[in-house]
């Protein structure tokens, strides 16, 4: 009998490496084709700078492993085992990959253009390792577009090169690059700025041959520095990031984007990113946890970075047959209306909708309202679109005003159903009452204090760590001064409503910033515009422009 396997034999699965670009930093930069890659890892090493975004986009059971600290490419030895000067932590990745395994090693930047990704590339292709790449944003690429330095404008610096003077450059490279007109992008570490600059006017490029140093770049801690050939190692000890005798602010050994050229002139016109209104701001977000997210997310896009830190944690109710009976009562027909004041209560709904077996169409002939724009939402995505939301302010008081009086012509019940938080106001039951409506008011969701925030959230909070607090209800003040202390007079406290401004107030704290609108949404545009407006007060001053919390006066000015 031929030992050859029948065409039903089921095949060993074959695995691969995919060296793949994770961009320079910012998250957002990652491409479709990485994410697609990504959720099908089985093994991770990642380049440490992308780690931690690569990494949310991968399996939960995904092995992981850092790159090795040296920067040393994994090989692969005589005997077919990827190792290398990264030690033992990789000692088994060609064994996984002659398993079925995919083994997926992210580049911080582009496999091309950054890191040894190459030499590990012809590693595997030299012991028939199958592999594949999934190209990247290169930092030498991004890195000045995020600075707002175009490498090419029109015919000028059409010419551009790449220069990795990480390494010891040899002295004809250095007359190479002196004598050209060239775009140079040069990587490198801060410290070393200063001898590159010098190097290139020693080799002929002119003094005055504009300069600009990134160091973090794509990141909402990047900064930027400008000057000329000659003056940027003034520029950067002026602004002390150069290590001195006495300190250094600035590990020397970071790395940095260097672009040499006409092309850094454009910069005072295209700095898009650094100049967004609340760049760099640390804002706390003292939100329910699964809340947080569209908030956190605006406020990135004008440049912050939010820390969301729950405040409030939501547990279901003491006695749940109440809800049972209020979702019996749905079923039956004993409801005109049901009222939703906020996303916990139509989570709370649908969970136990679930619960029971139920969807979106036991709403059948019952008349659904929500009380603004973020809980009509969270209805749609159930399935459910609301019949009535506030047309004016979105509160209780809002809803009031837009809801129907009850008429027994039209109306064939006169109840309505009210599922809520266990602290809610009475002003909707009172006004819906008047209304002539029979009101459930029943208990969905209690809402608790959650647990203090680690010990560093709390002294960055007491000591004027972040630029920003963000209060969205009268509950998020009262529960995040009981677990955490008052934040810092130097931290903008921006608010949802005049009641969270008064609750805010009453516990010592000064108000900056009132939303013009009550939603998360109006909040977050208002701490920017009052970002924007001080950024433009310092620059019109002429003095620096500093984030709220890198100055400690003894008290804050009030808001624009």
């Amino acid at each position: 009998m031929s030992p050859t396997a029948s065409p039903d034999t089921p095949r060993r699965p074959v695995g691969q490496v995919t060296f793949l670009g994770a961009g320079p930093g910012d998250p957002g930069l990652l491409t479709l084709r990485a994410v697609e890659v990504l959720a099908s890892a089985d093994v991770l090493v990642s380049d440490p700078l992308t780690a931690a975004a690569v990494r949310a986009h991968c399996p939960a059971q995904v092995e992981v492993h850092p790159a090795a600290d040296d920067g040393d490419a994994f090989v692969l030895d005589e005997g077919g085992v990827l190792g290398g000067d990264g030690g033992a932590a990789v000692s088994r990745f060609f064994g996984a990959v002659r398993g079925g395994k995919h083994v997926v090693r992210t580049v911080d930047g582009d496999p091309g253009l950054d890191g040894r990704a190459a030499e590990e590339m012809l590693a595997c292709a030299q012991a028939h390792v199958p592999f594949q790449v999934v190209p990247g944003v290169a930092q030498s690429v991004g890195v000045p577009a995020y600075a707002g330095v175009p490498l090419r404008a029109g015919a000028q610096g059409a010419d551009v090169r790449f220069v990795d003077a990480n390494g010891l450059l040899p002295e004809s490279a250095w007359a190479d690059l002196g004598a050209c007109e060239s775009t140079l992008v040069v990587r490198t570490v801060l410290g070393s700025v200063p001898s590159t600059a010098s190097a290139l006017v020693n080799h002929g490029r002119k003094p005055e041959t504009p300069v600009s140093v990134t160091l973090e770049g794509t990141t909402t801690r990047q900064r930027t520095w400008c000057g000329t050939l000659g003056t940027i190692a003034a520029e950067l000890k002026s602004a002390k990031v150069l290590p001195s005798p006495v300190s250094a602010p600035v590990n020397p050994a970071s790395n940095v984007i260097v672009v040499v050229g006409e092309q850094v002139e454009h910069r005072s016109s295209l700095s898009w990113f650094e100049t967004k209104p609340l760049f760099g701001w640390n804002v706390l977000v003292p939100r329910t946890k699964d809340q947080a997210g569209a908030l956190s997310e605006q406020l990135r896009g004008y440049g912050a970075v939010p820390s969301e830190v729950p405040t409030i944690a939501v547990e279901p109710p003491r006695t749940p047959q109440q809800m049972e009976r209020a979702i019996k009562g749905l079923v039956t027909g004993r409801y005109e209306w049901i009222a939703f004041t906020s996303v916990n209560a139509v989570k709370a709904v649908r969970e136990k909708f679930e619960e029971y077996g139920l969807d979106a169409r036991a709403f059948a002939g019952i008349k659904v309202a929500a009380v603004g724009e973020t809980t009509a939402q969270a209805l749609v995505d159930f399935g459910v679109k609301p019949d009535l939301v506030p047309s004016g302010e979105q509160s209780a008081a809002g809803l009031l005003e837009d809801w129907p009086p009850y008429d027994p012509v039209f109306d064939p019940i006169d109840r309505v159903l009210l599922p809520r938080a266990d602290i809610a106001t009475e002003t909707l039951v009172a006004g819906l009452v008047e209304l002539g409506w029979e009101v459930d008011d029943v208990t969905a969701y209690r809402t608790v204090r959650a647990a203090p925030p680690p010990a560093e959230t709390r002294e960055a909070i007491k000591g004027g760590g972040f630029d920003a607090v963000i209060f969205t209800s009268s509950s998020t003040v009262r529960n995040l001064v009981g677990i955490a202390g008052k934040p810092h007079n130097v931290t903008v406290i921006a608010c949802i409503g005049p009641a969270t401004a008064k609750t805010a107030e009453e516990h010592g704290l000064r108000v900056d910033v009132l939303a013009p609108a009550p939603s998360v949404h109006a909040l977050a545009e208002a701490l920017a515009e009052f970002g924007a407006a001080r950024r433009d007060a310092a620059l019109e001053a002429g003095e620096p422009v500093y984030r709220p919390s890198e100055r400690r006066p003894g008290s804050r000015r009030k808001a624009r």
